[in-house]
């Protein structure tokens, strides 16, 4: 299993439970507002390669951590593009600690599988656009099918799960954001974020800018007829 960075420590991305992340290189999307290119552009991957970190030394500092840590988040990039992220997360699990798996929801065929092998103990999904917009956010490899079809298993796992929205405001139109919180009707839980000004992937997306925090608001009221629990995150 390839890491192209680990967080030794962090209360923020696993909810309620100490965890550490382990990042994953290479994603299947191009979301020009991504802010960690040097995990997603095969270019900016290669200048980092060296400083990867092999699995065995991360399967150490995990031994060391057994009784302060809670859970690994595992992130990318996009984790369910490698072929052995299974594999990793049993030998997590196996270790005693809980796992929680980003994804941008494009391989249900990898997602179903570790929801049947029990190896994810919670799942966090992000929902861009709405599904007839996906190619044009986030690339050509995007596929809605697979995008609706990873929401709804998810909602079905019976697992602790979350949906995440980055929004901005140039792009997430109110026609939109009503097909987003219809994607994910009955859903437990949608965290909304602000677009992040500044480093991104694509240089186009700089000028781009977030809702103001009252927008947010108003949009978060909208996806609250549809959502059990909306959160704006900051």
């Amino acid at each position: 299993m390839q890491l192209s960075g680990v967080q030794k420590f962090t209360v923020l991305d696993y909810p309620d439970r100490t965890a550490c992340i382990a990042f994953t290189p290479g994603c299947n999307f191009r979301c020009g507002y991504c802010h960690n290119p040097e995990f997603v552009l095969p270019e900016k991957i290669k200048q980092i390669k060296d400083s990867f970190i092999a699995e065995d030394v991360f399967f150490r500092f995990l031994d060391d951590r057994k009784g302060l840590l809670d859970g690994v988040v595992i992130t990318g990039g996009e984790p369910t593009i490698m072929r052995d992220l299974p594999d990793f997360m049993r030998k997590i699990k196996d270790m005693g600690f809980l796992v929680k798996l980003d994804t941008n929801g494009n391989n249900p065929i990898m997602l179903e599988s570790i929801l049947e092998q029990g190896i994810v103990d919670y799942v966090a999904m992000d929902v861009k656009t709405s599904s007839p917009l996906y190619k044009e956010l986030v690339g050509s490899r995007a596929i809605p099918e697979h995008i609706e079809k990873s929401i709804k298993m998810i909602m079905n796992s019976g697992l602790d799960y979350e949906f995440r929205s980055t929004l901005v405001r140039d792009l997430h139109t109110k026609e939109i954001l009503e097909d987003m919180a219809g994607m994910i009707e009955g859903a437990k839980v949608l965290y909304l974020q602000k677009f992040r000004e500044g480093k991104v992937l694509d240089p186009s997306f700089a000028g781009y800018k977030s809702f103001s925090d009252e927008e947010l608001e108003e949009i978060a009221e909208m996806f609250r007829g549809k959502v059990n629990k909306v959160i704006i995150r900051p």
